[in-house]
Formats: C-alpha cells, structure tokens, sequence
C-alpha cells in the first residue's frame, strides 16, 4: 500500500529523522519508519517514545518496510488509512498540482463541509488548508536556493508570481528573508563585537537586517564556525544603537525586545518553536511538553529540545525560559548560572 505523497520531494534521511522526532502528521502517507531493534514500522507520528537513531531506517510504504521484514505498529496503525485521512491527502495533492484552494473547493472535492474540512485539515496537519499551502511554496523556495538557484528563479520556479508576494506573506517571520537560505551566510556581511556585560563578555553580531547572533564566553571563531561563508567585519559606530539597545535587553531582560530586528535561519520547526519561545511573557517559564502541546504537536519534547539548542540569538529568542517539567532549571548552552541570573531578573521586575 505504497503512497505516493505530494510533500515527499527531496526528502533527506536527515529531514525524516527530524520529522519523526516532532511526529509531524503532515508527513503520515509520505513514508514509514522502521525500527529494527523492535522489528516494527510506523507512522511519522506515532506517538510512541522515539527509538535511537541507529536502530531506525525508512522506507517509501509499509509493502517496503514488510519486504524488510517488519510488522506494523499496533498504535499507529501505518498500513491503514481512514476516510478523513484519504480526504485530507486528497485535499493535498490538490493544492500540490493546482496551488492554495478556497475552502469551497476543497468541500467539494472532499464531501465535507467548508467548516468541517477547516478544522479536520487543521487537525490533520496543523495547518489551515491556506497555510499549508504557503508554507509549501516557501519550501520550495528553500530547495530551490539549497540547489543553487537564484533568489528571483526560486520565487518564480515555485509558483510566486512576483517576489513582493513572496515577502508579503512572509513578514513576520523574524527577518527571514529568502536570500538567507543560501546556507552558511555566503555572500552576506556580518559585523560583530564583543560587548562587557554583567553576566560576562557577550559575542553580538548583526547584517543589515538584524541581529544574528547574541551568545556569551565566545567569539570570532565561534561566530565563523555559525556562519562559514560570511563576510565577518568588526561593527563600527553606525551599530552603536542597535548594540546598546541589545545590551539594555540583556540587562533587564523583562523589558520589550519585539522592536529589535532579527535576522535568523532555521527549519520551518524551528521557526515556529522560536517564534513560540518569544511568545513567553517575561518571569514566565514553559517546559519542553508544555511548548511542544503550544505547537500542536505534544509529544515533540525532543524536536523542541533540538531547536532550541539550534537557537544562535540568547536572550532576544529567549530559550533561557524553557525548563525542566519538574520546574529545575536544566541545562542552558552558556551555563546554568547565566540562565538562572536571567530568570531572576526577570521575576523581579
């Protein structure tokens, strides 16, 4: 019962693992996941815990996975498929092949009505059918940079019919800019200092666009090793403003840091777990389950844990407020002191 889906082009060993460990549903019907060492084969979302990497192989459908000599999960059932899970795949090969869809569209390719559909494709894939489908031109956009094509053919390879409709849909995004997913700051110019503050020397650096990088007890090295294709150029007084107001926020870390431009790089998951990471009011914390079930996806503890360890700007995208769910502080890239001077700033204003 091999399914052939829409989202399924390009996909690395490296992008499923990734996909498993957040149990991303939009991915159910795109391949399966064996498990040698228990000798059996799931869906992307399975909600059972997450086997070691070693032990796990992928496979296009369960005919390829039962060729190998695996059975199918009991909990996740990987070599059924519902109704609503056809409609829902249906609905996608749809906006796939043809682009975004009204909800009146995909109501009748699929029976339902309009209101049911939004909220069984929301359930589904934990997207709106509209969202879907712009997150999958910003996709290709990204393949399409990652294989050397330039920022105008990327947008129009995917299906914008203008840049300015690729930029309007993605403000927001904390700075993100297509161009930036060139991979390893090729091209850009990177200017940095190492700034004193009183929770130690703190590496900051900025493009154009904003802030990159904050991070404490390291520097020019450690910034090359972030982004090895980048220009890197001591900052000059013309980033004055922006530094100090980024020492400010790290001073008093409970004070509004939305007006400070950032310029970041990661997954689509990354994205939306620093994003939901900013979304933590200050003195407030949020454990890994806690942002994962904020996500959607609650038993993605582990891809939330990975993100926030890919996070380059401390502080700014605060993942010094994500803590153990026993309430302990639990690790921190720059030391636990630093992390808990941070949240008792921030509790005390």
């Amino acid at each position: 019962m091999t399914t052939n889906h829409p989202m399924i082009d390009g996909l690395t060993d490296d992008a499923r693992w990734e996909i498993a460990l957040a149990k991303d549903r939009r991915y159910d019907g795109v391949f399966v996941t064996g498990v040698h060492s228990t000798g059996i084969y799931c869906r992307p979302s399975c909600p059972a815990r997450a086997p070691y990497r070693k032990n796990v192989r992928f496979y296009p459908g369960p005919d390829e996975a039962e060729a190998a000599g695996l059975r199918a999960c009991k909990r996740c059932s990987p070599n059924t498929q519902s109704a609503e899970e056809a409609c829902v795949l249906a609905a996608i090969a749809v906006i796939r092949e043809k682009g975004a869809q009204s909800l009146d569209q995909l109501a009748d390719l699929t029976g339902y009505s309009p209101t049911h559909f939004q909220r069984l494709f929301k359930r589904t894939v934990g997207l709106s059918p509209s969202a879907f489908a712009r997150a999958l031109l910003e996709e290709r956009v990204r393949g399409a940079l990652e294989n050397g094509a330039s920022v105008t053919d990327a947008l129009y390879e995917a299906g914008y019919s203008t840049p300015s409709q690729f930029y309007d849909g993605t403000k927001g995004k904390l700075g993100m800019k297509a161009r930036d997913w060139a991979g390893g700051g090729a091209g850009r110019i990177i200017r940095w200092s190492v700034i004193a503050t009183s929770l130690g020397d703190m590496l900051l650096a900025a493009t154009d666009k904003g802030v990159c990088c904050l991070s404490f007890g390291e520097g020019a090295a450690e910034l090359q090793a972030r982004f090895p294709k980048a220009d890197l150029q001591p900052a000059g007084e013309d980033l004055r403003g922006l530094f100090d107001k980024v020492v400010a926020a790290v001073e008093e870390p409970s004070s509004d840091m939305s007006a400070i431009p950032l310029d970041v790089k990661g997954t689509a998951f990354q994205e939306r777990v620093w994003q939901a990471l900013r979304e933590i009011p200050a003195g407030e914390t949020r454990s890994y389950g806690e942002l994962a079930a904020a996500l959607g996806n609650p038993n993605a503890s582990r891809a939330v844990g990975g993100a926030n360890g890919a996070n380059n700007i401390a502080v700014l995208i605060p993942c010094h407020r994500v803590v153990q769910a026993d309430g302990s502080i639990g690790g921190y890239a720059y030391g636990p002191e630093i992390k808990g001077e941070l949240l008792k700033r921030e509790r005390q204003n």
